[in-house]
């Protein structure tokens, strides 16, 4: 249960980014992309994120954790190369009209809006 709570959290907080960052969209099939991002985002993060946090702990204490913005734009960009390339069959794809800010920008949207929604969505396994 609390996994699907998550992965639903994950794709509005997907969907938010696509609504609301400029050069961040979807083509095709918009649900499938947004779907299937929110899968390869959590495990992307899950994975590769807690690495390379452990890997640039010096740079984020340096720059007061400012880095970890740069380091979850960078996760975002793996996932949604993820989702465009291996997972093209779903239909749906997510394209990104730039190189680095799009990424940047919709990591926070992203962030922010599954932290609120973390926020008010308990779940009886987090007690």
């Amino acid at each position: 249960m609390k996994f699907f709570v998550r992965w639903l959290v994950t794709s509005i907080a997907v969907a938010a980014a696509v609504l609301l960052v400029p050069g961040f969209s979807v083509s095709g099939n918009a649900l499938a992309a947004i779907l299937a991002a929110a899968v390869i985002i959590g495990l992307v993060n899950a994975t590769l994120g807690t690495v390379f946090k452990i890997g640039a702990i010096g740079c984020i204490i340096m720059t007061l954790g400012f880095f970890n913005l740069v380091i979850n734009a960078g996760l975002l960009w793996i996932s949604v190369w993820i989702v465009n390339n291996w997972l093209g069959w779903l239909g749906g794809a997510i394209v990104v009209d730039g190189k680095f800010w799009p990424y940047f920008w919709a990591a926070i949207v992203i962030s922010i809006v599954s932290g609120i929604l973390n926020w008010f969505v308990r779940t009886d396994e987090d007690e």
